[in-house]
């Protein structure tokens, strides 16, 4: 005897996302992101990424892993004694489903709030227990 069964092969809709919402979501995330270097606080800076994100950065080889992430923040939170400030912004996301991409500026002002540094970012987040991680991130400068 042979029993066959039928499958649709629709996938499931997709989860709707409220871009709007959630680029504001994503810009707090950026602030705090911003907030944690200024405090020299690594663990504030990393709460950002998943465990197992990647961080390509300028001029360096790929970041792996939430804890090497935070080691790599920590050298450079503690040599820096510049007094620098970091702003992102958000200038693009696309979202879809579970996932999310961010296009942002970045720039670094002094202490003085002169304008020192800038480019831009892209970073990939994911849903996971509730809440968009980044869990892929580059980033690159104008600054010449």
């Amino acid at each position: 005897m042979v029993v066959l069964t039928w499958a649709s092969c629709t996938p499931p809709a997709a989860k709707t996302v409220d871009v709007e919402k959630l680029k504001g979501d994503i810009q707090k995330m950026e602030d705090a992101y911003a907030a944690g270097e200024k405090a020299k606080d690594a663990n504030a800076v990393v709460a950002y990424y998943s465990d197992d994100a990647v961080s390509y950065n300028r001029n360096e080889e790929p970041t792996i892993g939430k804890a090497a992430i935070k080691a790599r923040l920590t050298d450079r939170l503690a040599k820096d004694t510049s007094g620098d400030m970091s702003i992102y912004k958000v200038v693009d996301l696309y979202a879809d489903g579970n996932m999310a991409v961010e296009v942002g500026s970045w720039t670094v002002k002094s202490s003085a709030g002169v304008e020192t540094k800038k480019g831009y970012y892209m970073s990939c987040f994911q849903l996971r227990d509730g809440k968009y991680q980044c869990v892929r991130d580059m980033n690159v400068s104008t600054t010449k």
